[in-house]
């Protein structure tokens, strides 16, 4: 009987113990548990979405629907008087909607990440400062609604007939 409980005991603290050792060890060494001295102080915020009509000859072929997603230093955001959301929903709208005609679909991947530096660059010139570290893109899709279909349909149909 002793025996019995003398091995009870010991497969216990040797239980206890190696939990004790690997927790140990996980939180010495797991990066995802280390802090980044990059990251550190860093907020995500998330902006509104925009919806930015795509013009062309008077007419409009769809809608780009965006969101993003910017990183700010958490201490300065406190201290703004106004946030920056806003001056990155605008700089956003500004240069999709110049950029965006009716080939837009032909959008290059390398296109994205120019866009999300040239946002984040403008909205820190505004600023006068780097306030912004980072845009991400959460959302962008290009969305074309069924009436403006049916529209573009029958206006290639009204041309291919006049020609």
């Amino acid at each position: 009987m002793l025996k019995v409980l003398v091995t009870g005991v010991w497969i216990c603290l040797v239980t206890v113990g190696a939990a004790y050792f690997t927790a140990l060890y996980k939180t010495d060494f797991d990066p995802m548990l280390q802090k980044n001295a990059h990251l550190e102080g860093l907020d995500y915020q998330s902006t509104p979405t925009i919806n930015v009509p795509v013009l062309e000859d008077g007419q409009i072929h769809g809608y780009i629907v965006a969101q993003f997603v910017f990183t700010v230093d958490s201490e300065l955001l406190a201290k703004l008087a106004v946030p920056p959301h806003a001056f990155i929903v605008d700089e956003a709208f500004r240069i999709i909607y110049s950029k965006a005609d009716k080939e837009f679909a032909q959008l290059k991947k390398s296109d994205l990440k120019e866009l999300t530096d040239e946002v984040r660059d403008r909205v820190n010139e505004r600023f006068a400062t780097d306030i912004v570290q980072d845009v991400l893109i959460q959302d962008f899709t290009f969305h074309v609604p069924a009436s403006l279909k049916d529209n573009i349909v029958e206006n290639a149909a009204k041309q291919a007939a006049a020609s």
